[in-house]
């Protein structure tokens, strides 16, 4: 009884929109939940993206355990993913305690953040089958020990990326693992990219819990209502066109990315 008390049905709501979008989408929801919760309810940016994680690391659990069952994650390419993104979030979390995460400007880097990353995923969207064909015509595949150190070094990307906006784990990371290992197939690319999000949203994820800017019963109401929501999407993906989809999406998050910089800049 006392569950149900806390959870508020307008964020029920919003969480099976947002997990309906993402499993017809399959971009990671700090992409479309944040803002949500920063445009529509006014929840503080930090707040919103520390609470967006712990709900990213629960949803994306069940996408790495179908993935793990069906052997499409490449551990190796995780492994080396976490290398650099765990040790970069750890810090990135150390530097907002030391210039206090919930002062005004802090409150400015994380829109800021938020509104480049969704532009980044926008274009990644649109353009990433054109820019991935001219990457492979143009650049030699590394070596393998080449190729361990620009992994490590995406990760480290992503740890700082994702511990202040909660975005770049879906479409930015999947991108660099296709120009990195272009021989993987396509849902080794995408297991191998849910399986890096999990432990890295967890380890921002408590890294906020640690700042406190974790909302424990708006993280319970967004979970009740996602769930269910990727689960009735994934029937439906088959039946929209993939680049209606994209075009759709990507259309969506710069809208969403200029009013976020606008919010602050004007």
């Amino acid at each position: 009884m006392s569950l149900l008390a806390e959870l508020n049905w307008i964020y029920v709501l919003s969480g099976f929109a947002v997990g309906f979008l993402v499993g017809l989408t399959g971009v990671g929801g700090g992409s479309l939940m944040t803002p949500i919760l920063i445009l529509l309810f006014g929840v503080s940016p930090v707040t919103a993206v520390g609470t967006d994680l712990l709900y990213a690391c629960v949803t994306k659990t069940g996408g790495v355990a179908v993935h793990g069952f069906n052997k499409n994650i490449d551990w190796r390419v995780v492994r080396r993913l976490s290398a650099g993104s765990l040790p970069a979030s750890a810090i990135t979390v150390l530097v907002l305690y030391m210039f206090n995460v919930h002062s005004a400007g802090s409150n400015t880097l994380f829109v800021v953040a938020l509104a480049a990353a969704l532009l980044l995923t926008a274009a990644v969207l649109i353009v990433r089958r054109r820019f991935v064909n001219f990457y492979r015509a143009r650049v030699r595949q590394p070596d393998e020990q080449h190729l361990r150190y620009y992994t490590v070094a995406v990760g480290a990307v992503l740890g700082v990326l994702v511990s202040i906006s909660s975005v770049g784990a879906g479409a930015l990371g999947a991108t660099a693992l296709i120009l990195l290992y272009p021989e993987l197939p396509a849902g080794k690319i995408a297991g191998s990219d849910i399986a890096h999000a999990v432990p890295l949203t967890l380890v921002a994820g408590l890294g906020h819990m640690f700042l406190g800017t974790i909302n424990v019963a708006l993280l319970l109401s967004l979970l009740v209502g996602s769930l269910p929501g990727i689960v009735l999407s994934s029937a439906l993906v088959m039946k929209i066109p993939e680049r209606v989809l994209r075009y759709t999406l990507a259309t969506v998050l710069t809208i969403v990315a200029v009013r976020l910089a606008s919010s602050v800049l004007l």
